[in-house]
């Protein structure tokens, strides 16, 4: 799984397309192998980021849970800690 990618179901306030849309491009960086494209496969790559920025809405859009939604800022002080104990500071 890209680390760049975050999860991105089940937060107060809901996900919004401009994180969807970053999600998907990090999706098709990855697989594709290109930061940026070049001018031949262009339209190509931003076709892609479209479909799957659609398809990852409607999934979303339609995913339920009982579970409570997550807080954001909660969220990121763990992925902070988390990191901080996988890559303690260097002196």
């Amino acid at each position: 799984m890209c680390r760049n990618i975050k999860n991105l179901f089940n937060f107060d306030p809901p996900v919004t397309d401009e994180e969807i849309r970053a999600a998907s491009l990090q999706f098709v960086r990855k697989i594709s192998g290109f930061n940026k494209p070049s001018k031949a496969n262009e339209e190509a790559f931003l076709s892609a980021i479209e479909e799957v920025a659609a398809a990852s809405t409607r999934l979303l859009r339609s995913l339920e849970t009982v579970a409570p939604p997550k807080n954001r800022e909660e969220e990121a002080a763990k992925a902070k800690a988390r990191s901080a104990e996988r890559f303690p500071a260097q002196i």
